[in-house]
């Protein structure tokens, strides 16, 4: 799979905004505010793991030489041949 190098429509992951303790009613909800921070950091991490994973390969690939294509011989370039003696 060959990936671009840093495109714009694949962005670091920002992890969610970590509540206040005023955010919390203190009430006992369920689910309580962290809960869901909790549940939402979960969500980050695995998206940040994946996006880790594909900006490796990106620069693998961007460090990793490029092959050229080998080119044919051409006959002027090998050396002359002589003629046994007879």
């Amino acid at each position: 799979m060959s990936l671009p190098l840093r495109p714009d429509d694949d962005p670091r992951p920002q992890p969610p905004v970590c509540p206040d303790n005023d955010d919390c009613c203190h009430s006992g909800c369920d689910p309580c505010i962290f809960d869901l921070y909790d549940e939402e950091f979960g969500r980050y991490r695995a998206a940040l793991a994946a996006w880790e994973a594909r900006e490796a390969e990106r620069q693998a690939q961007a460090k990793a030489p490029r092959k050229r294509a080998a080119k044919p011989a051409s006959p002027s370039a090998a050396p002359p041949r002589s003629k046994p003696p007879r």
